[in-house]
């Protein structure tokens, strides 16, 4: 009985302990229990207006474009300068790099490429944007 007591107590100081790192934010994407990457809501993919994969003239499915978006605002948001997001469609790939956060009055700004890749060929389009104060973010120029 004593060893199946220490056993239950053990398993729920696992449990703390493996809770202590889960939050909740407000006005934020949240992140998910078991997720190191913030969920990105439409209405933050619609701040983007588009990303840079919209004005990268290559045509995209409406779940590729989503994807492609979800990996702008994935490298945006909490990217290391230099990572790379990765993402894959139907016969395309994406791979967004964002720069170091600099400062623009009060919003915290990032530039970043957006490298799309089909049929072996690469497109590359550069841009910035800059986070508003809902967590959302919107391109500069």
């Amino acid at each position: 009985m004593i060893l199946r007591s220490q056993g239950m107590i053990a398993s729920a100081l696992l449990v703390a302990v493996a809770l202590t790192g889960c939050t909740t934010t407000k006005g934020a994407a949240s992140r998910g229990i078991f997720s190191s990457k913030p969920s990105a809501s439409a209405a933050f993919l619609t701040a983007l207006q588009g990303g840079l994969v919209g004005r990268s003239g290559v045509t995209l499915g409406d779940s590729d474009k989503q994807r492609a978006l979800e990996a702008e605002y994935r490298a945006l948001e909490g990217a290391a300068v230099g990572q790379p997001m990765l993402w894959t469609g139907k016969d395309v790939t994406g791979k967004v790099v964002a720069a170091a956060p600099y400062q623009v009055g009060s919003q915290n700004c990032r530039q970043y490429t957006h490298t799309l890749t089909v049929d072996g060929k690469d497109t590359v389009v550069r841009g910035a944007a800059c986070r508003n104060e809902d967590g959302s973010w919107s391109p500069l120029g």
